[in-house]
């Protein structure tokens, strides 16, 4: 099978609109959550949230685009611009046929919905934009990247909750390493920082309404973030064959389903998904060096979490550094994972661990090192990166360093 390797990464979210905005939070240990800034935020009991400030739609796209793109289709654009303009990729003649496009959403067209539903029942309108259909749809990301850039291979969307983006990911591996393609274009986006977004998400009763605290042992819940990520996955010769300035290799990718319960978490589901990954991989676990945590600051899917890591890694889970960074940027939901690769990216690029901020009592029962509030120079080799979502649906990606 063909090794594949990450040639360009792009992103926007609460930390920055870039990748270097993001790896310089990273390395302060800034905090992009706060205040949340929509209609009607007065109504609502959680008004936090990591919301993308400081962005202007129309210097991104004319007024034909906006009416066409939904938030999340434009963040995954702006991802997928970085990242394909680091790579260095064209994508003429056959290259275009042996590119695709798998990208990762839970909600979609969130704020699509939320204002036309207000249109209509709120406002008593009876008509709504004829692009309300396709601006909204799960696949207008994806869709509106292979169009921009004429890329025919494989394209589509992965719908999985909180690990839609390695989900996309995996698969983007599995396709180039099998021959499927030579180029994917892969990641996720998300953008459910809306009114009826939070609203629903206040039903949980899961949410925090000052700070996400992932592994402290007075967290009380997760703060929602928006953003995406986006990374170019190509063959490694084809990459070497033209010169690319190499990333990182992926190296390992796997999925487990719990199968017990739509939102409680299984030790033993994700505890499958990270040796499995470690199997693909053909690693030892001893080889890991950095784990970019799920992490959510939920009393249940932190200690659930820690203990699959110890069980999976044995004596060698006392000397992983695992951080969640969800405390920084919030939880992306469907484009979650795809931030934190970024976390990932920079222990291997940079050998800076991005650090788990909001940290403040130790938990007996996340007796890890989560690198606490202040980053970490460190040399890692590989790197992994857990999503496990409700419904219980998990995957792990592992990178190595090149």
């Amino acid at each position: 099978m063909a090794r594949v390797v990450i040639t360009g990464a792009g992103t926007i979210n609460a930390l920055g609109h870039d990748v270097a905005s993001t790896f310089e939070g990273f390395r302060e240990g800034r905090c992009g959550i706060g205040p949340l800034a929509f209609r009607d935020v007065d109504r609502l009991s959680i008004r936090i949230g990591g919301q993308v400030t400081g962005y202007d739609p129309e210097a991104r796209f004319n007024r034909q685009q906006i009416a066409l793109y939904d938030r999340f289709t434009q963040f995954a654009l702006i991802a997928a611009r970085q990242a394909i303009e680091q790579s260095g990729l064209s994508f003429s003649g056959n290259l275009g046929y042996e590119t695709g496009v798998v990208l990762g959403t839970a909600a979609g067209g969130m704020n699509t919905w939320d204002d036309n539903y207000r249109l209509v029942y709120e406002e008593g309108k009876n008509r709504v934009h004829p692009f309300v259909v396709p601006k909204l749809m799960n696949n207008a990301a994806a869709s509106h990247v292979s169009m921009e850039w004429n890329l025919r291979g494989p394209a589509f969307t992965v719908s999985t909750a909180c690990a839609s983006s390695n989900h996309a990911m995996g698969q983007a591996f599995n396709m180039v390493r099998s021959g499927m393609a030579k180029v994917m274009i892969t990641g996720g986006s998300e953008a459910m920082l809306t009114f009826g977004g939070i609203k629903a998400w206040e039903g949980l009763r899961v949410m925090s309404k000052d700070a996400c605290r992932p592994f402290s042992a007075n967290r009380n819940g997760m703060v929602q973030g928006e953003g995406a990520g986006v990374f170019v996955f190509e063959e490694f010769e084809h990459a070497r064959a033209r010169g690319a300035a190499i990333l990182a290799e992926v190296i390992g990718f796997a999925m487990s389903s719990d199968a017990s319960d739509i939102v409680m978490p299984s030790q033993q589901g994700a505890e499958r998904a990270i040796i499995g990954a470690l199997r693909d991989a053909r690693i030892d676990p001893s080889a890991v060096g950095y784990i970019n945590a799920h992490g959510t600051g939920t009393a249940a899917n932190d200690k659930t979490e820690c203990a699959a890591v110890a069980h999976a890694f044995g004596t060698h889970a006392d000397r992983l550094m695992i951080s969640s960074t969800k405390s920084a940027h919030g939880h992306c939901i469907g484009g979650t994972g795809a931030v934190e690769l970024l976390a990932c990216l920079m222990a291997l690029t940079e050998g800076v661990i991005a650090p788990t901020i909001g940290y403040e009592e130790a938990d007996p029962e996340c007796a890890l090192d989560v690198v606490p509030n202040e980053a970490r120079a460190a040399r890692v080799e590989v790197a992994m990166s857990n999503a496990f979502a409700f419904g219980g649906l998990n995957a792990v990606i592992a990178l190595r360093r090149v």
